[in-house]
Order: structure tokens, then C-alpha cells, then sequence
């Protein structure tokens, strides 16, 4: 019975050290906090006994009447979307920078990995640039190539040198340049598709996003 004992403590010790070290560690930084990015951002702030130890929020927007995602969690209409995630950070460090990026300010992209989930007109240039600032130095990158859905598609996450010839998302990506080490998230709908998109496709999607940045956060020391 003793040696049960010491050999229980022993174990319980060992629990104790695997989980002291499972500690948070790398940065992250997401290029866009709108309905999906927010979800994200919410995501890996809520990952215990590990993810990232930083993330950045870089996007000027501000809260408006239609975003009802922002004003759920708390948010006020006229407040800066960064903010909210900042305010609700929890443990985890984040620093949120009110600026859009543009081809002048790519210097604002740093961490071990960038996420791209930006919005609204034609962003693929701005997405491709991003992504190569951050293969400049170093950073693994992931982007989405269409979000539209109503739930019963599969949302999937690739390589771009994988990507379907039908994605036109990627198609521009590799135009631009963007041809490998890049992972894809998409349900393989887009504008041009009937499908709207679906708050609880969101869900799915930026769940997707966050497994993919903690494999990326892996090796990272």
C-alpha cells in the first residue's frame, strides 16, 4: 500500500510538471477583426494550457448598429473593434493597433503567425502583400478563400499549391504571387454563389482557423 502511495505522488508530481510546462507561447497577429475575425480573436484568447502568448489586432473599423456579434459580447456602437477583444483579453496579451493596413504600413506585420480575414471590395491585393511581408520575416500565414455558406458544406483547410482550379480566391492569390506555405480556409462558396453568410458557419470557420493556427504554433519556441 506504501509503495501505491508513493509511487500515486510521484505520478501527481509528474502531472504537475507536464502542466507547468503547457504555458502560452508565440504571437499572433490577425490582419482584420470583423465578423469572422472577432470570432477568432475570441477563440485563442480562450485557449487554456497553451496557445499563443500574444496576438496583435490590427483593423481600424469601428462598431456599428449592424454588428450584432460586437454589441453580444459588449461592445458599444462607436468603439473600435480591436478594443473589444482587448477588453476581453482574459489572461492572455492583446495589442491592438486602429490602423488598416496598406502598402505603406506592411512594417505593422510581425509574429510567428499572420491570419488575413479581411473584407469587403477586391482585398486580394492587399492579402498577397501581406502574406509576402510576412514570409519576409518569417511569419507562417493563413487566409480564408470564401466563407459563404448555410451549413452544409465542408469547410476545409489546405495549402494554396492544393487549392481546387475552381477557387477563384486562390486563383488571384497565385497570380499575385502567392503559389506555396500559405494555408487556405474556405467552404468553397463565394459572392458569386446564392449562399449567404451564416453566423453560425462563422462559428465553424474561425473554429477551423484557430486549430490551424495552434498547429502552426506547434514548433514555435
Amino acid at each position: 500500500m506504501k509503495e501505491n502511495k508513493n509511487k500515486y505522488h510521484e505520478e501527481s508530481g509528474d502531472i504537475v510538471e507536464i502542466e507547468n510546462n503547457k504555458i502560452p507561447r508565440g504571437h499572433v497577429t490577425l490582419v482584420g477583426l470583423g465578423r469572422l475575425g472577432i470570432r477568432t480573436g475570441i477563440n485563442l484568447t480562450q485557449v487554456h494550457r497553451g496557445g499563443p502568448l500574444r496576438i496583435t489586432a490590427i483593423d481600424s473599423q469601428k462598431i456599428s448598429e449592424g454588428d450584432l456579434i460586437f454589441r453580444m459580447m459588449g461592445g458599444e456602437n462607436g468603439g473600435y473593434k480591436v478594443d473589444l477583444l482587448h477588453d476581453l483579453r482574459g489572461i492572455k496579451e492583446v495589442e491592438p493597433i486602429r490602423k488598416d493596413i496598406n502598402q505603406e504600413n506592411l512594417g505593422l506585420i510581425g509574429g510567428d503567425v499572420v491570419c488575413v480575414e479581411i473584407a469587403g471590395g477586391n482585398t486580394i491585393p492587399i492579402t498577397a502583400a501581406i502574406i509576402k511581408q510576412a514570409h519576409k520575416i518569417g511569419s507562417r500565414t493563413i487566409s480564408t478563400a470564401g466563407v459563404f455558406g448555410i451549413g452544409e458544406e465542408e469547410i476545409r483547410a489546405m495549402d494554396i499549391s492544393h487549392a481546387p482550379q475552381d477557387n477563384p480566391v486562390a486563383n488571384e492569390l497565385k497570380q499575385q504571387g502567392i503559389n506555396s506555405d500559405h494555408t487556405l480556409v474556405t467552404t468553397g462558396k463565394f459572392i458569386r454563389d446564392w449562399e449567404p453568410v451564416t453566423p453560425y458557419v462563422l462559428d465553424e470557420v474561425a473554429g477551423k482557423i484557430t486549430m490551424e493556427i495552434l498547429k502552426l504554433l506547434r514548433d514555435v519556441k
